[in-house]
């Protein structure tokens, strides 16, 4: 009876402390959310007031429809996300499939190299790739930020993990049955690799989402800029709109709130039906 008591108290002050971190994490959205809907002049107000004591909608007036090519940032955003992110799934999933399923010669050195590649910063990657890209001819373009995105360690180093977990006699049988490489992979491997495929789209899409220093090195046309650069244009020399900024990145905020609660689904369900018990 004690015991249980024990675990019952423990579980309850295990759920107070997550309620009160979930708290704190999530202060920072509600005051950008309560700034956005302020003046400029009353949004470091202190003490702070959460309820907006005079709510305005001109700052996202301003954020769509003003001199500040939001919508353009937006779409370029979406273009440069998008296609990285379908493109950085796909050889994620292949490079994944061959390293984990397919036996060939030096195997595990090839893996080790290009994991390895994880410990180098991405700052580290700035100017190498910039000079690279200046001499390819894309350099200002959207395919600067979109090609590095597309080939990554860390989606083939999490997918082949997954992957591994498959039982290498499902993948025997198939080929028994005469099922090549291609029809494993897109038949049997990918259908049961939801949960590993929806969590690594939640990850890098936030990621690519948010990147900044890349689209400040590689971009120099304000009509290419994506959503954390061209945020910069709500301010100038003399006087900076925080309202405004703060309503602009509440906007740049919906894309990412609807693909986790998309792909959180997904996640969910495919773990739920892959199959693979442990």
């Amino acid at each position: 009876m004690g015991l249980r008591i024990r675990k019952k108290l423990a579980k309850i002050l295990l759920t107070i402390f997550m309620a009160i971190l979930s708290l704190v994490m999530i202060l920072p959205f509600a005051w950008m959310l309560s700034a956005s809907f302020k003046p400029d002049n009353e949004v470091f107000g202190f003490p702070i007031r959460w309820i907006p004591k005079t709510i305005t909608f001109d700052n996202y007036k301003r954020v769509w429809a003003s001199d500040v090519p939001f919508t353009t940032f937006f779409l370029n955003s979406l273009k440069v996300t998008l296609t990285a992110l379908v493109g950085e799934v796909f050889t994620s999933a292949l490079a994944g499939y061959s390293f984990s399923k397919i036996r060939f010669r030096g195997r595990n050195i090839a893996f080790l190299l290009y994991v390895s590649t994880l410990i180098f910063p991405s700052q580290m990657m700035l100017i190498p790739r910039f000079v690279l890209f200046r001499q390819f001819g894309i350099y200002n373009t959207h395919w600067a930020l979109i090609l590095p995105g597309m080939f990554t360690a860390f989606g083939t180093f999490m997918l082949k993990q997954f992957f591994d977990t498959i039982p290498d006699d499902m993948i025997e049988s198939a080929r028994i049955d005469g099922a090549n490489h291609f029809v494993i992979f897109s038949r049997i491997v990918v259908p049961i690799s939801t949960a590993a495929i929806s969590a690594l789209i939640i990850f890098q899409f936030v990621g690519l989402w948010n990147e900044y220093e890349p689209a400040l090195v590689y971009l120099r046309d304000k009509a290419l800029a994506t959503i954390p650069l061209g945020l910069n244009y709500f301010q100038d020399e003399n006087s900076t709109s925080y309202a405004a900024i703060m309503a602009a990145s509440v906007c740049s905020l919906i894309p990412i709130f609807t693909v986790f609660l998309v792909f959180q689904k997904q996640f969910v369900q495919g773990i739920a039906t892959s199959g693979l018990k442990e």
